[in-house]
């Protein structure tokens, strides 16, 4: 399925690729770019039988960032309002456009290679694991154009990439490679395939438990924000809710009978 004639969704065994599908463009970020982002995103939320989403780009690139040529008559934050309107939860749309893969309740990977540039970057970084080619280009661009990083880049980096690193690379936009962005934090690994790669780890984790990896997935998102006591009490209620039910029961079979999972999706 097609939204907005710039993102597409496939699903098999339990997989959704999500194709940024702008290839003439290298993926740039217009209007109808950010409405297909997160209409997609919107889609898989209640999508049934989606256990992992991996999310790429077609054609030379990832996404080259906000497309200059459509800028001038471009509302990247949505419906004519201003950037400070949350018409998305918590967020404007650009905002949406990278945090609705970390609000997704099943975990997002990211597979990158080519240009990831800016509001690209910045939607890379929304996935919970980023597989990024080591010659792939990246750069936080913002600065370049007399903008600030805002599509939630503060928030998703934030335990990621080093204070001092995100600085340097945010005041001098410079680019920097694949290995790079791995060893700074902006990637989980550096792969020559991103999207082979992306796709076993995806299979793999649809193999597991849904529940239980819907459940860490939520854990590890709220935690990151909460006191010591209160991270306690979290992962007691999240397994008060796990324990003895159908899931769990059968990964317990399952594994001492060495054999996959039945499991039922949520």
């Amino acid at each position: 399925m097609k939204f907005h004639d710039r993102v597409s969704i496939t699903i098999e065994d339990h997989v959704a690729h999500v194709l940024l599908d702008r290839a003439d463009k290298m993926n740039a970020l217009d209007d109808a770019m950010f409405e297909g982002i997160v209409a997609a995103g919107s889609h898989l939320h209640t999508a049934k039988g989606v256990r992992s989403v991996v999310l790429s780009g077609a054609g030379r690139s990832f996404c080259a960032g906000l497309d200059l040529s459509s800028m001038g008559n471009t509302d990247r934050w949505g419906s004519g309002g201003s950037l400070t309107d949350r018409t998305h939860g918590n967020a404007n749309r650009a905002q949406q456009a990278a945090m609705v893969w970390r609000k997704l309740p099943m975990p997002v990977i990211a597979a990158v290679h080519g240009v990831c540039f800016g509001g690209g970057l910045q939607v890379m970084s929304g996935a919970d694991i980023r597989i990024v080619a080591p010659d792939a280009r990246l750069a936080v661009m913002e600065v370049k154009w007399g903008l600030v990083p805002d599509m939630g880049g503060y928030v998703l980096w934030r335990g990621n990439v080093r204070d001092d690193v995100l600085r340097e690379l945010t005041y001098t936009h410079r680019e920097f490679n694949g290995t790079e962005a791995a060893a700074f934090g902006f990637a989980t690994h550096a792969d020559p395939d991103p999207l082979g790669r992306a796709m076993a780890l995806a299979k793999k984790i649809a193999s597991k438990s849904p529940t239980a990896v819907r459940g860490a997935k939520q854990l590890t998102n709220r935690t990151a924000y909460m006191d010591e006591d209160a991270i306690l009490m979290a992962e007691s209620v999240a397994q008060h809710e796990l324990m003895y039910s159908r899931n769990q029961i059968e990964a317990v079979k399952a594994g001492m009978e060495k054999r996959a999972g039945d499991f039922v999706d949520p």
